[in-house]
């Protein structure tokens, strides 16, 4: 070729998920026989209830079901999250305008992102934080703002420091509660400072709240707030409260103004669900609080195992910890997240996370997913503990 090609400048601006390419070292690794026992991303593991699958089922034999399905998704499945919202939030929703079913909540980043802001705009994004806040800001255009969250104040936001930040151009703020990566739970107090935050700013409060029901007693939303639908906008999902992360089924929920913008972008995206996935969503939506205890026993379970991973490692953590994740402070000041974690697939087999992906503010911590059976992550602690022997 005469003339060589170039990627885009946002491909330019962005690197490949850290997931994907670890993922990729890890078949490497099992190709050539070894046993690798992958405590690193928050895939659930266990199956849905199993009137979802009968419902899925059930749905997939009509003929009628098969076709393109409307972009705002179907009746029962926008009637079934606000009935969700009603009984575990105490929040009302109009099902016809102010509930978005999306293609997962990651996807709803992106539609965001591509809603409100315009090139050279501002977003604030939680350091550490969910890493796709930051690449998919990045892809539209925007100027990644980060904002601090340490452990001695919670990891909750700083907003008199936030307050005195330049906020010239900012045009989003990502809030996510319970915290990944830090399991830091929601309080109301940080929802109404961020609301007044976002109304006297003119700033749009997003809130990712994916990890609500995971071992976590007091599910919140933002939209408990007065007036907080005015200027808020919360992402929800079914992937981790009901075992559902390749159904990819979400939801956006606020004003409708706000829901219009995000489904023109998703309108000229994709071409709706499929509609027996979303009739099996509605009937997953509509699950009592028994499925949600049972779920988390067996995640109870697994977290004490987790935690004496986290001991074997020499590291310190906080029991109060909600959601899918177990999250530790390094205690070895010569060692990064990063090298820890190399050190411990290397030489132990075991695929755990390093703190450094989700911001610097994560560099002397490492987090331990739930999602594998006990009886691996019991495999993990010995494997673990025969390393720190050595």
């Amino acid at each position: 070729m005469d003339k060589k090609i170039h990627p885009s400048l946002r491909v330019q601006n962005i690197k490949e998920y850290y997931f994907s390419t670890k993922l990729k070292e890890i078949a490497v690794m099992k190709e050539a026989g070894i046993d690798v026992i992958s405590l690193g991303i928050g895939g659930p593991d266990l199956p849905p209830p199993a009137g979802v699958i009968n419902t899925m089922a059930e749905a997939v034999r009509v003929p009628s079901n098969h076709g393109y399905q409307p972009h705002i998704g179907v009746a029962e499945l926008r009637e079934a999250f606000a009935r969700w919202y009603r009984r575990w939030y105490g929040v009302e929703l109009d099902p016809a305008k102010e509930i978005q079913p999306l293609i997962g909540s990651k996807e709803g980043v992106t539609h965001i992102s591509l809603a409100f802001l315009n090139p050279g705009d501002k977003v604030l994004v939680p350091n550490p934080g969910y890493p796709t806040y930051s690449s998919i800001s990045r892809m539209a255009g925007a100027e990644v703002v980060y904002y601090d969250l340490v452990e001695k104040n919670g990891w909750q936001p700083d907003f008199e420091a936030i307050e005195n930040m330049s906020l010239d151009g900012v045009r989003l703020m990502w809030l996510n509660y319970p915290h990944m990566p830090t399991g830091a739970r929601a309080c109301h107090e940080t929802f109404e400072k961020a609301i007044d935050f976002g109304r006297r700013h003119g700033i749009v409060i997003v809130h990712d709240n994916p990890y609500s029901f995971i071992l976590n007693p007091e599910p919140r939303s933002i939209l408990s707030v007065p007036g907080a639908k005015e200027i808020a906008i919360e992402l929800n999902s079914l992937s981790k409260s009901h075992n559902m992360p390749g159904w990819r089924v979400g939801v956006a929920v606020s004003n409708p103004e706000f829901l219009s913008w995000i489904l023109r972008i998703k309108s000229n995206i994709d071409s709706g669900q499929f509609k027996p996935l979303m009739l099996a969503a509605a009937k997953a939506l509509d699950e009592g609080p028994e499925w949600h205890s049972s779920l988390n026993e067996a995640y109870r379970e697994r977290r004490v195992i987790a935690e004496a991973v986290m001991e074997a490692l020499g590291c310190s953590f906080d029991p109060s910890q909600a959601g899918l994740f177990l999250w530790g402070r390094i205690k070895d000041d010569d060692v990064t997240s990063e090298q820890l974690a190399d050190r411990v697939l290397r030489d132990a087999n075991v695929f755990i996370t390093p703190g450094f992906i989700f911001g610097s503010n994560g560099d002397r911590y490492i987090r331990i997913s739930l999602c594998a059976p006990s009886e691996r992550l019991s495999e993990a602690l010995e494997r673990i503990k025969n390393l720190q022997k050595n």
